[in-house]
């Protein structure tokens, strides 16, 4: 709430600034929406300062903000106002490229804040990440049929070098024609089709690939069914209800098993059965294997921590000096930005529409705990979007109304009044529907059904 109300102040604050520098009038500025019940006018606050033009306030619904601004046609869809005569402080009034600085200037504040804030973040707390090629890697079977063969270490692809293990690396495999990996300490070319899908990828379990993790217990947790059977830090889990388990990756596979297992129970009997399961394990230095049938707890955990990344690979961390750190965060940003729209290609699939989310998705990219870190990274992420977003060719998005202003000053015509009323609702239908796909693919997602 915090990061989406910051976003929305700054985003109208964007169209707020440039229609005042051009004195046009703003007659609400407004976050979140207040929308009327009744004689109930929706305004949680307001207040319009003496001499002011602009009321400010604090609406009830949650679901943005906004900016009225004289003489245009908005969501407000305040038809009236346009049958009335032009006056000299109305958005209608104004040159096209200065309406087009007033709808443009919402996105340019998002944009410019998101490389800020990332700017700010590696001033802050710098780069920190694992090199890729410093990582064993584990392959689903997909990727072994093309080539890619357990603890292969990722060096680059087509000639480009993988940085880190993150979307990046994935979308750099799925357009890769040719991969270099480094194999019991050689080097091999593999060939890619170059068209890997990257939603499959990313949602196949297991996963087209991830980081090799031993299934070596780095922690037990007290109380916790594993510290119940006998294990501690430095065993080794080697078979999960007779499937061999050479890595963690395997272990989180099988108990993904054991999740589908659990849907299909109709009683506490069956849910026993499926959470009894026969773990055999090998102690730290111990030569000979140990059996135990423990119960998993309710959520079908054993109780145990794995070793970390960081434990087992060497972090690179690169500091950035204050006027460093600008350069270095368009750079982020920008490349953020770029891998935010080669993926919205797969928005028009079947599999990217289950993929949008509402704002229980944008929720569950917080952690549960407060990380000041989390929240600015996050926080410019959602920027990014915000900005992406608002400027698609869409009526009744910042983008919409930069599309006919466009088309007015190429072609030194208006669109008709009548014509824009009709955009807005057509767009403001688009958005609607867009916002209840997106929330009901969360709500199905909590259900377990997507």
């Amino acid at each position: 709430m915090l990061a989406i109300s910051l976003l929305v102040l700054l985003h109208e604050g964007g169209h707020f600034f440039f229609s005042k520098l051009f004195g046009v009038r703003v007659e609400k500025f407004f976050l979140f929406f207040d929308l009327g019940i009744g004689k109930w006018s929706g305004k949680l606050f307001s207040h319009k300062p003496k001499n002011s033009d602009t009321e400010y306030g604090v609406g009830w619904l949650p679901l943005g903000g906004y900016c009225k601004i004289s003489g245009m046609i908005d969501e407000s869809f305040d038809t009236e106002q346009m049958k009335q005569p032009e006056q000299p402080w109305e958005f209608r009034s104004k040159p096209a490229w200065q309406r087009l600085l007033i709808m443009i200037g919402g996105v340019l504040v998002n944009f410019l804040l998101a490389l800020f804030i990332y700017a700010m973040i590696l001033f802050t707390w710098g780069e920190s990440y694992i090199p890729a090629s410093q990582m064993a890697m584990k392959f689903n079977d997909t990727a072994k049929e093309l080539g890619f063969r357990d603890g292969d270490r990722l060096l680059s692809a087509d000639g480009e070098p993988f940085k880190q293990f993150d979307a990046d690396l994935y979308r750099q495999l799925a357009s890769a024609h040719e991969v270099e990996v480094e194999r019991d300490g050689t080097h091999q070319t593999l060939s890619l089709p170059g068209e890997l899908n990257l939603l499959e990828m990313l949602k196949s379990e297991p996963r087209f690939v991830s980081p090799f993790i031993p299934a070596v217990v780095d922690s037990v947790l007290p109380g916790s069914p594993a510290e119940q059977a006998g294990i501690v830090a430095g065993t080794q889990i080697v078979q999960l209800n007779g499937h061999l388990i050479d890595s963690h990756n395997t272990f989180l596979f099988e108990l993904g098993r054991l999740q589908d297992q659990m849907a299909s129970a109709v009683s506490p009997a069956d849910s026993l059965k499926v959470r009894t399961v026969t773990i055999a394990y090998k102690s730290a230095g111990a030569d000979s294997v140990s059996v135990s049938q423990v119960v998993l707890t309710p959520d079908l955990k054993l109780g145990f921590m794995p070793m970390m990344l960081t434990e087992l690979y060497k972090p690179t961390t690169i500091e950035y000096g204050f006027f460093e750190s600008f350069p270095a965060g368009v750079r982020y940003g920008c490349n953020v930005l770029a891998g935010y729209v080669s993926d919205m290609k797969y928005v028009f699939t079947a599999d990217g529409a289950k993929s949008l989310g509402g704002f229980g998705a944008i929720g569950s990219l917080f952690p549960p705990m407060w990380d000041w870190y989390m929240f600015w990274k996050m926080t410019a992420f959602l920027s990014i979007i915000l900005a992406f977003m608002n400027i698609l060719p869409i009526p009744a998005l910042d983008g919409g109304h930069v599309l006919f202003l466009l088309y007015e000053m190429i072609t030194r015509r208006k669109p008709s009044e009548k014509f824009m009323i009709r955009a807005e609702y057509v767009g403001f239908g688009i958005i609607i529907l867009l916002m209840v796909v997106a929330n009901l693919n969360d709500i199905l997602r909590w259900l377990g059904y997507l």
